[in-house]
């Protein structure tokens, strides 16, 4: 995939899909689809908010900027452009169209959800979007909300299911399993001493934290997965308060990762974090979450 963010102008038409697509869950894949669906070359505008946050997006990332670019790819986009919103809050709704889609993206369609807003104060719609389209030569479509038990997809709700712990239906309204790719690094070594060496990653505190507890997680090492045994939270029973820690038993595998960015998908919530009395019964109770893990009996090849 091409970033087009501050190069030139692809020399083919192209056919862009529009949003922040926070999560890139189903509704969002069914608009990157209508691009896709276009015989032109598929691209994404989308925003990246390291600097300033738009009033819609919430400071709670569900998947990192580096993972959305990663699944837009396998998807067939072909090009990104993905200004500071910084850069592109303060344009018109015309400069928006003629600038960046127009000039920079050389689109010859265009692609929205109904509740996509561009322009100086977010005031460009998708109806005014398919007005200026008209002007400039871009066909625009607006695609329709896509619901999932009766219940519109939304990055609120998914946002709500992680912090609760319904990770398995989270999931199912992302489309895929949710993920971190975060370097690997030094614990405490506890974990060793009982057997049960684990691999330490900090969530960042931009990302919306999934409940505290244990999860049956898939770890992608080095083009191979494995199954994983994955707690959140601060380790009660080790160290009193400090950063979100992913701590992740990667069963039968053996080796160092540290610095190295290790994708962990969690795909079941199994129990609550608590506090035990020691070390022992730490043990014991990760034994038992192995065993938990063994009986959901789900592998993965590759």
């Amino acid at each position: 995939m091409i970033d087009i963010t501050y190069g030139a102008a692809p020399s083919e038409r192209t056919a862009v899909a529009l949003g922040y697509f926070d999560g890139l869950h189903l509704g969002h894949i069914g608009v990157i689809g209508a691009a896709l669906a276009q015989k032109l070359k598929p691209a994404v505008f989308t925003f990246n908010c390291d600097t300033t946050l738009p009033k819609f997006r919430s400071p709670e990332d569900i998947i990192s900027f580096e993972n959305k670019r990663e699944l837009m790819e396998k998807m067939g986009v072909e090009y990104i452009c993905a200004p500071d919103f910084a850069e592109v809050c303060t344009l018109t709704d015309e400069d928006f169209v003629r600038e960046l889609l127009h000039k920079r993206m050389n689109a010859g369609f265009a692609c929205c959800g109904r509740n996509f807003r561009f322009g100086l104060g977010g005031h460009g719609t998708p109806e005014i979007l398919t007005g200026l389209g008209a002007k400039y030569g871009i066909a625009v479509e607006i695609v329709e909300d896509v619901c999932l038990d009766g219940e519109m997809i939304s990055s609120t709700r998914i946002r709500e299911l992680i912090r609760t712990g319904g990770i398995e239906q989270a999931n199912r309204l992302l489309g895929y399993e949710l993920r971190f790719k975060l370097p690997v690094v030094s614990g405490n070594r506890i974990a060793r001493t009982l057997s049960f060496p684990t691999i330490n990653q900090i969530i960042p505190k931009t990302n919306v934290i999934p409940r505290f507890g244990v999860y049956a997680s898939f770890v992608s090492v080095r083009g191979k997965n494995y199954r994983g045994i994955t707690n959140i939270g601060i380790r009660p029973t080790v160290v009193d308060g400090g950063e979100t820690v992913m701590e992740t038993h990667i069963l039968n595998f053996g080796g160092e990762l540290y610095g190295e960015k290790v994708a962990v998908s969690l795909i079941k919530f199994l129990r609550p974090e608590r506090r035990f009395a020691g070390l022992d019964e730490l043990k014991e109770q990760i034994e038992s979450d192995i065993a938990a893990l063994d009986k959901l009996n789900f592998e993965r090849n590759g």
